[in-house]
């Protein structure tokens, strides 16, 4: 692929809008993606931490919640 346009000419818009044509693109072939080596170590990693009780998980609600009261 070749083009003689510069990512930094783009308006916010035209980045967001380019970006989701890419992800619809990329959702659209899942079977021609595979997560990299370290990725599957990380995963695993953080499977071992919630089931040996070092870490927990927060709902979706509460990670709003914090994030709304770091921003005042």
């Amino acid at each position: 692929m070749s083009g003689d346009f510069s990512v930094q000419d783009m308006s916010v818009s035209e980045k967001l809008d380019a970006m989701e044509k890419l992800w619809e693109s990329l959702r659209s072939q899942p079977d021609d993606l595979s997560s990299p080596d370290w990725h599957h170590a990380v995963l695993a990693d953080r499977e071992r931490r919630l089931r040996d009780g070092e870490a927990t998980v927060a709902s979706l609600e509460d990670v709003r919640k914090r994030l709304e009261k770091l921003g005042q």
